[in-house]
Formats: structure tokens, C-alpha cells, sequence
């Protein structure tokens, strides 16, 4: 199959109203393309990912590939393929196939466009060891003295790994600066598809930054799988979430995103991650 038979649907997940998000591609077809298919298509398309999908059963068989790498889960690209499929089949819930998972994602029509809600694969996390965190600090030049004791460093994973560091300062967080290449050794080394630098303004409402260097990609404008995880690990260190998180993204990006994250109380539970959709026109 040659790149040129594949339609991509361009999708901004996790939009505010009719600005930002985060662009992903989304390939619905009869079949999957081969792997150099896609990756050659996802490369094409340029954007942090492509989402491609295919019918199995009652369900869709989804595989996510970025510029350079394929990766086992992206949300915000689930969100983008929730809206997809809402526009081409009506609102509903679509089964989704994974690699390494089996979720779920809904989409549904809004008064300006679409939104969708994906049920995220199990989460789990653990304490990021001392010499992972100096080498996090050291990427984007922090201090221990910049994170927010209340949110120790930790790894975490609903779908796919982010190293967690929580800083105390917003200012610290806008002022993210690091090095592509030194960043895609450290996360591909790791195994991380994102680093997720945050900052709680309050119990629920955080604001996020997620280099993206592993696929190539400086910084993801909202990252759905890494919310997901972070609120896995809020849950596991008993945040004071009140049930659900808002997390702004993008802002230091000039592309404001806004994602929604439900916790329910039980340990290693999915979470519900809900965003608006908007279409990137041709």
C-alpha cells in the first residue's frame, strides 16, 4: 500500500473552543497499512502523532505512530479518533484494540463541534530513583529546591511511561527550556514516550509541559496518556483530587489546550479523560 491510498483526518484534541489542541492525524481504513505504511504516513503528516485504525470484530484495531517512532498509546490521538468516528458513525462507544491494551472511547457531538472521553489503560507508578531525577533536573536546568515536595518525582503509566516532576513555581514551568537531542537519549534510554513537568495551582487544577523528544517532537501542546498517568499517581499518593483534575496545557505554547481527568478511588483503575475536538480544515 502506497502512502497516497490512505485519507488522513486532521483533528485538534483537547481544543479550546475553536483554538488549540493538540493536531493529530487519524487514518480510518479497511486494514491496517504495513508498519513502514504508517510510519511513512505519520512522518508525512508531521504531527507529534497519527492514530490509524482498522475494523476487528466489534471492534477497531489502533495503532499510534509519531514522526520517528511508533508508540502503544497517545490520548490525545484517541481523542481525535473518538471524534472521527462519532462524525462518520454517529455517538456512541467504540472498543478499541490496542497493542499492548483494550480501552474504550466515546464520541459524541457538541454544540460547536465534537468532544470525546477515553477510558484509559490500567495505571501504575513508583518513586523515580535519585540519579533519574538529577538527570531530569540537569535536562531542563532545575534545582531540587524547584519541585513541589507535596508531589515527589515518580514514574507512572496509564498506557505508556512519563517521568513526573512537579515544580512549585509556574514561572519555572514557563520558562521550560532543554535539549532535543540530550532529551530523546534520556527518554529513549528510559523508555518514556513523555517527561511531564507540572505545577498544581490548586488541588485540581494543574498546569502541564510535556517534551516529546522520544518521537521527535520539542513539546506536545496536550497530552492525554500522560494525564491519564499523572492522575493515576495523584490517586496513588492520596492527592486531594475531589474525583477529577483539569490540566491546562499549551499556554506557553500559544496553543491553549484543556483536558479533563476523572479518578475514581479504586487503585490501578483506567481513567476517564474527556476533551473538545476541533477540525483542522484542509
Amino acid at each position: 500500500m502506497v502512502v497516497e491510498e490512505c485519507t488522513v483526518e486532521r483533528l485538534a484534541a483537547f481544543s479550546e473552543g475553536s483554538a488549540g489542541g493538540n493536531p493529530a492525524g487519524v487514518v480510518i481504513h479497511e486494514r491496517l497499512p504495513d508498519e513502514a505504511t504508517m510510519q511513512a504516513i505519520a512522518a508525512k503528516v508531521n504531527y507529534s502523532e497519527t492514530a490509524f485504525a482498522a475494523p476487528e470484530g466489534d471492534a477497531w484495531r489502533v495503532r499510534y505512530f509519531a514522526p520517528e517512532i511508533e508508540v502503544p498509546f497517545c490520548g490525545h490521538a484517541t481523542i481525535a479518533l473518538g471524534a472521527a468516528l462519532a462524525r462518520r458513525q454517529g455517538e456512541g462507544c467504540f472498543r478499541l484494540h490496542l497493542n499492548d491494551a483494550r480501552i474504550m472511547v466515546e464520541g459524541r457531538r457538541t454544540g460547536d463541534g465534537y468532544a470525546a472521553t477515553l477510558q484509559s489503560p490500567p495505571t501504575q507508578s513508583w518513586p523515580a530513583g535519585a540519579a533519574l531525577v538529577n538527570q531530569g533536573l540537569a535536562l531542563f536546568g532545575y534545582e531540587h529546591a524547584d519541585l513541589d515536595p507535596r508531589i515527589p518525582p515518580a514514574v507512572a503509566e496509564a498506557g505508556a511511561r512519563h517521568l513526573i516532576l512537579a515544580l512549585r513555581d509556574r514561572g519555572r514551568l514557563a520558562a521550560m527550556r532543554y535539549d532535543l537531542a540530550t532529551g530523546r537519549s534520556l527518554m529513549l534510554s528510559e523508555g518514556f514516550a513523555t517527561i511531564s513537568l507540572v505545577h498544581a495551582e490548586r488541588p485540581g487544577l494543574f498546569h502541564a509541559r510535556n517534551p516529546f523528544a522520544a518521537g521527535g517532537v520539542y513539546e506536545d501542546p496536550a497530552t492525554g496518556a500522560a494525564a491519564a498517568a499523572l492522575a493515576g499517581y495523584l490517586r496513588d499518593i492520596d492527592w486531594p483530587h475531589g474525583g477529577s483534575i483539569e490540566i491546562l496545557q499549551g499556554q506557553d505554547m500559544n496553543v491553549p489546550s484543556r483536558l479533563r481527568a476523572d479518578i475514581t478511588p479504586v487503585t490501578a483503575a483506567s481513567i476517564r479523560v474527556s476533551g473538545e475536538v476541533r477540525v483542522i480544515p484542509a
